[in-house]
């Protein structure tokens, strides 16, 4: 049964993924805004998700299938990685170094942000 959690929670993460980069195309100087923006909100849920679970406000398979699955299909690390590099490759090294600053700090702040706002929604109910 966690196969099928996992797996179809992977597919709307996918779905969701796949149109995140048809909205956010590459900017006009190569920055890769879909990525950022698919790493930036799993990393929210995840911080939500899992402080709600901590709490016992959700329950382990819920738990299962927002992270491992839906947020699993969502973010995008090896994309990341590849965008990053194709960036150095193309001489374009503050770039790829904005890449990778960005990715990692609004990822973090993403699970911050999620968290303490599991924290708001545990405190109002």
């Amino acid at each position: 049964m966690e196969y099928m959690i996992v797996g179809l929670g992977g597919f709307l993460g996918c779905c969701l993924r796949f149109g995140i980069s048809r909205t956010l195309p590459v900017t006009d100087a190569g920055f890769p805004l879909a990525t950022l923006a698919a790493n930036t909100l799993a990393g929210f849920v995840v911080g939500l998700v899992c402080e709600l679970a901590e709490r016992s406000a959700i329950g382990p398979q819920t738990k299962l299938f927002l992270t491992t699955g839906m947020m699993g299909g969502l973010s995008t690390f090896s994309t990341f990685s590849y965008e990053t590099l194709a960036l150095f490759r193309g001489g374009r090294r503050w770039l790829a170094f904005g890449n990778v600053a960005l990715n990692l700090t609004f990822s973090f702040a993403g699970v911050t942000l999620g968290m303490l706002t599991a924290r708001l929604l545990k405190n109002e109910g």
